[in-house]
Parts: structure tokens; C-alpha cells; sequence
């Protein structure tokens, strides 16, 4: 299906979108306003994203709430919304081990009671955010692919991105509940803000504009496959309307690999930062060496064709990292 095709079942719909200040959550509201999408609700607890993050148009309306909090969850779904794209989670690894019980309670109920809200209101699709950095382990074959998923988890994050997507499973088998599921790697772009638990772009990129070394734990030579967050959206956008996402759980990556130590110089380069680049010990949980994706189920099943090369993506987030700088600095906390 076309994008365009897609977007055009937006119209006129009420969306809601938890975790929707994001980094992910606001450029999928922004494609929402494009699609004229009738109301879209954002509702996040910016316990670690930012209410300016948030797009300012008539259609959107922001709701302050946690997705563990019930008189919240009734509040948005008597707005009667359609679609549900669950974006919200306790981020991230290290997050998740120094706050286990808080990352099993959101990661795990939250996705639950929306799920419940969900098949109560009959909406017309939920859309799950997971991870394709958590759900394969650290031991999958290269290129990941979609039938390859570990029990052997590093991180309370990682267990409990699977835990949401068996809970998505089991409403879609049982109360046969519109669920599609995309497994996200590795998305940076404009709207993430650095920060302690934050991603290494943000993070490399604040830095290298205060002139500061980077610091990368482990050697450099490992890989992610980073993916620019507007593709991201346009997966998620696909996942929300296309029938035959229904039930399953897609890949939306670069399919590409970049080392680290590549990274770092790139950054340097496009913020002109004369900052060295230092090197700390590999974190005890963060055992994966290589990460590529398969991105060949979401072109054949979605029509997703991912746009945008690192080299492209990181240009474009120092672009908004200079034009938000006050707010990020602001925001900020290491």
C-alpha cells in the first residue's frame, strides 16, 4: 500500500498516542496533523520526555497521565478513538535494571491495561512499540529476522518488551483484537532529548557541541542498525491500517549496520567538535557485538522502503539539536 493510501485512513479518525512527547510519538503526531487525522490525543507522563516536545495544533490535544493510571486510561478512551499506538514505556536497559519493579509495572501492566481498554472499546487497531534490540537476544543470527526471539534476555527491558508482545498475542488469539506489532532498532532523530538513560546519538551529539570528548563503552568495532525516526514513522503508520500486519510482528530498521567508533566521527565531523574520543569498559549487560535487521517481511507485507542513510539522519538531528538548543539544555539530566 502507498503511503499516501495509508495516511488518507487517518482522516477525519481520533488517534491516541501513549509516550506521544517522544521522540517517535511526536513525529508520528506531526504525520497524523499532515494526514488531517480528526483529534489525536497525546497523552504521556514526561517522566522522561518534554511537553514542548509536543506538536501545538488545534487537533491534537495533550493528557497528562501514566498508562498505569486507570481514571487517565477512561478519560482518553471516552474520547472513542480508533487507533492506539502504545509508544510508552520505561526507558531503557540501564534504566530497567537500577528501577526493575518500575520497568516490570509500566512495560508490563501499562501495556496490559491498555490492551483491556482497548478490546473494551472495540477500537479499530493497537499498534505495540517493541524492540528489535531486545526481543532477539544477543545471540541472533545476522541478518534478525522476525522467527528468531530469545528467552535468554540481558536486561528487565528486554524481557518485559516480549512480555507486551505476548500480551499482544494472546488479545489478538483470544478477544481477537486488531494488534500489529513493530520491533524497532536503534531510532534517533529530531524530538529525543539526551540524557542519562537516553540513546548514544542524543548523547554523542550533545556532547560533541559542548565541545567534549565521547565516551564509548567497549571498543567501537561493535554495530547497531540505527534508524532515522521518520521511517520509523512510516512503518508505524503502515502498521496501523494495512490488513495483513494484523497478528504479527514487524522489523522497521535501516537494514544496514554502523560501527561506533564510526558514529563518534561522524558526529565530531558534522557538529565540529575537536573533542577526542575516549573509551570506557562494555557495560555488564550489553552483550550484543553485531546488529542488522531484516527489513524484508515490512517490504513485502507493509511496502516499507526506509529513506533515510545515517549520514542523511545525522545532519538533519543537529539541524533540530541547534534549533531547540535552550529547551535541551533545560530538559537535559545526566
Amino acid at each position: 500500500m502507498e503511503l499516501n493510501d495509508c495516511l488518507k485512513k487517518y482522516q477525519d479518525q481520533v488517534v491516541l498516542i501513549t509516550g506521544g512527547a517522544g521522540c517517535i510519538g511526536s513525529n508520528l503526531t506531526r504525520t497524523l496533523i499532515s494526514a488531517e487525522a480528526g483529534k489525536i490525543i497525546v497523552m504521556d507522563d514526561l517522566s522522561s520526555s518534554y511537553k514542548w516536545n509536543v506538536p501545538n495544533h488545534a487537533s491534537v490535544e495533550f493528557v497528562h497521565g501514566s498508562v498505569l493510571d486507570e481514571d487517565v486510561l477512561k478519560k482518553v478512551f471516552s474520547e472513542k478513538p480508533s487507533f492506539v499506538f502504545h509508544l510508552a514505556a520505561l526507558f531503557a536497559n540501564q534504566n530497567s535494571i537500577d528501577h526493575p519493579e518500575t520497568d516490570l509495572m509500566v512495560n508490563g501492566l501499562g501495556t496490559l491495561k491498555l490492551l483491556q481498554q482497548s478490546h473494551l472499546a472495540k477500537i479499530e487497531k493497537f499498534v505495540f512499540a517493541s524492540s528489535g534490540c531486545s526481543v532477539y537476544g544477543s545471540q541472533a543470527p545476522l541478518p534478525v529476522r522476525e522467527d528468531f526471539v530469545s528467552i535468554h534476555l540481558d536486561t528487565p527491558y528486554q524481557i518485559t518488551k516480549l512480555l507486551g508482545e505476548l500480551y499482544c498475542n494472546f488479545f489478538h488469539d483470544y478477544y481477537r483484537l486488531p494488534v500489529s506489532i513493530g520491533r524497532f532498532f536503534n531510532v534517533y532523530g529530531p524530538g529525543e532529548v539526551p540524557g542519562r538513560y537516553r540513546n548514544v546519538i542524543p548523547n554523542f551529539i550533545y556532547k560533541a557541541m559542548h565541545n567534549q570528548p565521547l565516551t564509548i563503552t567497549g571498543t567501537g568495532e561493535e554495530t547497531r542498525d540505527f534508524t532515522f525516526v521518520e521511517d520509523v514513522v512510516d512503518g508505524v503508520i503502515r502498521l496501523g491500517v494495512v490488513p495483513e500486519a494484523v497478528g504479527t510482528a514487524i522489523n522497521l530498521a535501516s537494514e544496514s549496520e554502523t560501527k561506533v567508533i564510526d558514529l563518534a566521527h561522524m558526529i565530531n565531523s558534522a557538529v565540529g567538535n575537536k573533542g577526542e574520543i575516549e573509551f570506557a569498559n562494555k557495560r555488564d549487560w550489553d552483550k550484543i557485538v553485531r546488529r542488522r535487521a531484516s527489513i524484508e517481511k515490512a517490504k513485502a507485507v507493509l511496502g516499507y522502503e526506509p529513506k533515510t542513510k545515517i549520514k542523511q539522519g545525522i545532519p538533519k538531528t543537529v539541524e533540530w539539536f541547534r534549533a531547540n538548543m535552550k529547551n535541551i539544555e533545560a530538559s537535559a539530566k545526566f
